[in-house]
Parts: C-alpha cells; sequence; structure tokens
C-alpha cells in the first residue's frame, strides 16, 4: 500500500490541459486503473510581480488578475517528486503555487 497524497496547484486557464497532462504522464492523479484523474475548479488568481521577478503574465510593480483553473490530484508519494518536477516544466510561472495535503487512506 502506498501513501497518498493530494496535491494542487493553480495555473492560468489556457495552460490547464497542458499541465494536466504532464501531472498525469508523470504518474499523478492515477487511482485504481484509471490515469490522468484530476478535478478543477475556475476561480481567480491575484497577485503583484515585485523588483526581481520576470512575470509571464502583467508586470512588476501593477496588481494581476488571472483566470485560471485550480487543478487537484491524488500522488502515490513515491511519485511526489516526478510530479512537481512535470508541473515546475510545464508550468508557466516562475514560480508556481503548489499545495500538499496528507491522506488518511492509502492506495
Amino acid at each position: 500500500m502506498s501513501k497518498l497524497v493530494k496535491l494542487v496547484v493553480t495555473v492560468p486557464e489556457l495552460d490547464a490541459d497542458n499541465l494536466r497532462k504532464a501531472i498525469g504522464d508523470a504518474d499523478g492523479g492515477k487511482i485504481g486503473n484509471y490515469s490522468h484523474c484530476s478535478f478543477s475548479v475556475k476561480g481567480i488568481g491575484r497577485f503583484l510581480p515585485e523588483n526581481g521577478a520576470n512575470p509571464a503574465i502583467g508586470e512588476v510593480g501593477k496588481p494581476e488578475e488571472v483566470l485560471e483553473e485550480r487543478i487537484e490530484v491524488t500522488c502515490e508519494a513515491d511519485k511526489l517528486k516526478n510530479v512537481i518536477d512535470a508541473i515546475r516544466k510545464a508550468h508557466p510561472y516562475e514560480e508556481p503555487a503548489i499545495d500538499i495535503y496528507p491522506m488518511l487512506l492509502e492506495d
């Protein structure tokens, strides 16, 4: 039985399909005999790029709002590093927000 975690990441809507594929290809979102499983909710992400930032959207010193998707997947803990590496490679932001929560159930 593998330990499971819930991984949550937000991404601009236009990049969501590409990021979901990258996560699934790295073995995130696997549930039983199904792969690439995820749940998404749309919302608005807000941020203020500070000096030294290289924002993919917006510009330094100006508050920004972006239509984003919050993507949630389950992930085996021993595959988490590969999934995070895939997210960082596929995500358009230089600093993607990634949340990881322990799950009480095991695979």
